[in-house]
């Protein structure tokens, strides 16, 4: 349900581009992806120094100003380290009264006191804080092409946002599970507008109402682009398992990439399959037909042993 909202937005790069999110009711959906995500470089223009969070910022004021009384923020996919920045730049931009600007106390006093009734949710499945060796810079940033000088400046940045955002709050929520989140804008979302975190797939599973919809079901197929130990870390497929396995349905996992199928096995899936043969090119592989057609010739396959099998 609901509908999809197309408006004017900022790329990483703060390039014009159009980006969509959901609203229902009073609640809006937004991906950092959509318009702070990776995919949206190319790998030539890929700049974790420049790369920011405005857009995504740009995408919550849209959905304030339509009366949004919830706002869910899915951090996955990002292209930035800015710790928020860009966000927080653009609420005190559209949200702050320019005479409070030598003030960030007094302007952010302000902002929250505008935003007292609407409730932020930061979906994640991330749990990293946003300091040190496990945090945001340390973890993700060469993920997006920081060399291990740049780790070192963003990691000095982090510590002076830090510094400068206890002065104005008076808390620190840097040790925060998910606060390392999307390049560190789960920690602004946290310390800034007050936002819960909350497992994206727990919270996708939940509003769905997944545990109806498979109290009549034979099997479920679930999957990701690449499956491996890391999917049993919380990952969407790992939760639809464990929560399939509740109502005694049996879990098929399909990948692009399969590795450690027999710990996926001992987790709970009834079968991991990989779709694509080895060694296919991954250009090839993420075309939309090739992989259409492939998740469905290996569905097939699985079905048909199932019924061998009975």
């Amino acid at each position: 349900g609901g509908s999809i909202i197309t408006t004017n937005t900022l790329d990483p790069l703060r390039r014009p581009i159009k980006a969509q999110y959901l609203v229902k009711g009073q609640t809006a959906v937004i991906e950092i992806a959509r318009a702070s995500g990776l995919t949206l470089l190319k790998p030539e223009e890929r700049d974790i120094s420049r790369a920011d969070t405005n857009g995504t910022g740009r995408l919550i004021v849209d959905a304030i100003g339509r009366g949004c009384k919830e706002i869910i923020v899915g951090l996955g996919g990002s292209a930035t380290c800015d710790y928020g920045v860009g966000m927080i730049e653009e609420m005190e931009k559209s949200l702050g009264i320019p005479s409070l600007s030598n003030s960030p106390t007094a302007l952010w006093r302000q902002i929250r006191k505008q935003l007292e009734d609407i409730s932020f949710i930061a979906a994640t499945d991330v749990t990293n804080p946003l300091l040190g060796i496990s945090g945001a810079a340390h973890v993700f940033a060469p993920q997006k092409g920081a060399t291990a000088y740049m780790v070192e400046q963003l990691e000095n940045n982090a510590y002076k946002l830090v510094e400068k955002s206890i002065s104005i709050f008076g808390h620190d929520y840097s040790e925060r599970a998910g606060a390392g989140a999307a390049g560190g804008l789960g920690w602004a979302m946290m310390q800034y507008l007050g936002a819960e975190r909350a497992s994206g797939a727990e919270l996708l599973l939940d509003r769905i109402g997944f545990d109806n919809m498979i109290s009549n079901a034979d099997m479920i197929v679930t999957g990701e682009g690449s499956a491996d130990s890391q999917t049993m870390m919380g990952k969407l497929p790992f939760v639809i398992m464990q929560r399939a396995k509740k109502h005694g349905v049996a879990s098929v996992l399909i990948s692009g990439i399969l590795r450690n199928k027999e710990l996926l096995i001992e987790a709970g899936f009834a079968q991991a399959e990989c779709i694509n043969a080895p060694n296919t090119p991954l250009e090839k592989a993420m075309r939309k037909d090739f992989a259409s057609a492939n998740i469905g010739s290996t569905i097939k396959k699985i079905v048909e042993e199932i019924k061998k099998g009975e």
